[in-house]
């Protein structure tokens, strides 16, 4: 199975007014994402399945994926991917769709960066930028995964694991 995990991208700032789960994408956020499925779709990405955290935010960031992939199916809107989500559930929220060979998770932070961090087997905290996704191909077996991508928030493309986890480290 391949996994992208797409961490949304970047949104208004939290304000009295907005309540968290309606923060929605800046008009930045939106350009610059679009570079970013650019480059995922140049990869040749081609996920069966789009899971999204229900919050306005991911919901955008994912549409913006299947639009630029050209996804035919419809999106999953999963409570699951909502903040709070941690490594150890992936596992389980996989398991709901067995016929599935490549996934992307759009969600959030910290939660997608402790996901990466567990895939990667790295014991520093790792945080994905917004708008960036991190790929990995996991044998049906389990095993370990094997690090594909860093695709930044900008649509920059990493192919070394080292250099990649360097940039999670820091964030961007």
């Amino acid at each position: 199975m391949i996994i992208h995990i797409v961490r949304h991208a970047e949104a208004i700032e939290r304000t009295p007014e907005v309540p968290e789960e309606h923060r929605y994408l800046t008009r930045r956020g939106r350009r610059r994402f679009r570079k970013a499925a650019k480059s995922l779709a140049t990869l040749g990405i081609e996920p069966d399945l789009i899971l999204t955290s229900p919050l306005v935010r991911a919901v955008q960031t994912a549409d913006i994926l299947a639009e630029r992939l050209r996804y035919k199916r419809e999106l999953i809107v999963t409570t699951q991917l909502s903040p709070g989500f941690r490594p150890e559930k992936l596992d389980e929220l996989l398991k709901l769709y067995p016929q599935v060979s490549e996934v992307a998770l759009v969600g959030h932070e910290p939660d997608l960066g402790l996901v990466t961090q567990a895939l990667l087997g790295e014991e520093l905290s790792l945080t994905l930028p917004k708008g960036g996704t991190v790929s990995f191909k996991r044998s049906a077996g389990g095993g370990e995964p094997q690090f594909q991508q860093l695709v930044t928030g900008t649509g920059r493309i990493v192919t070394a694991r080292g250099k990649a986890i360097d940039r999670l480290r820091q964030g961007s």
